[in-house]
């Protein structure tokens, strides 16, 4: 199921602009494998939202890595929601619901074990995305690089506004992949009770926004998990 979704990237992934062609010589090392490790970070049988989703990474390649997790693919564009449903019809996987919106419109009305991302936004900006999605006791995992110390001082402020508990930084692939993949995970002391009012989002919307205040109805596939 790795390789033929790896089929998917190199081909309709690299036409549709989701990847670049220079990338798929190294499909692999830099991407499929850099996001199955995440999965070292993230307990047994519990929820995954992964925002900006944008071609499944993280998502899909968690989904496939970890049966156990129920996983959700936040996507605002509907290019990058239309293959990420064909992925998910093609590979067949039962675990993995795609919705199309921004992380924000979610807050109030949805909530997960664990939220992801990967290359999104700065950890101040992501946590105002993500931490209202984390259930109390949950964690936000956000893929990062060799500035995530510097990235976690600079949103010191936010996190402790948004109820950030345990902040650290893991390296997690040590002995499997070359460089090991950096994440900060982030621990939500309180239930995520926040709503995203788009009347005071003018100009700073998620990830992939148009900049529009008009929030749209997410578009769900049926067998998804529950919130």
């Amino acid at each position: 199921m790795a390789e033929r979704f790896a089929e998917l990237l190199a081909h309709d992934g690299v036409i549709r602009g989701l990847i670049g062609p220079r990338e798929t010589p190294r499909l692999w090392e830099r991407h499929l494998m850099n996001c199955a490790v995440l999965g070292e970070a993230i307990p047994s049988g519990v929820t995954v939202c992964d925002i900006g989703s944008g071609a499944g990474l993280p998502g899909l390649v968690l989904a496939l890595a970890r049966p156990d997790l129920e996983v959700c693919l936040v996507e605002p564009l509907l290019r990058r929601t239309t293959f990420l449903d064909e992925a998910v019809d093609a590979l067949g996987l039962d675990n993995v619901e795609v919705v199309r919106g921004r992380a924000e419109e979610l807050h109030g009305t949805r909530e997960f074990t664990v939220v992801t991302s990967r290359a999104v936004a700065p950890l101040g900006r992501l946590a105002d995305w993500s931490m209202p999605l984390v259930r109390e006791g949950g964690h936000l995992v956000a893929m990062k690089g060799s500035s995530a110390h510097e990235e976690i001082d600079a949103a010191r402020t936010t996190l402790q506004r948004l109820g950030a508990g345990v902040v650290e930084v893991l390296s997690l692939g040590i002995g499997r992949i070359d460089p090991p993949t950096t994440v900060v995970r982030v621990e939500a002391t309180r239930p995520s009770r926040l709503r995203w009012n788009p009347s005071t989002s003018r100009g700073s919307a998620g990830p992939g926004s148009t900049g529009s205040n008009r929030s749209r109805r997410p578009r769900s596939r049926k067998k998804g998990p529950p919130s």
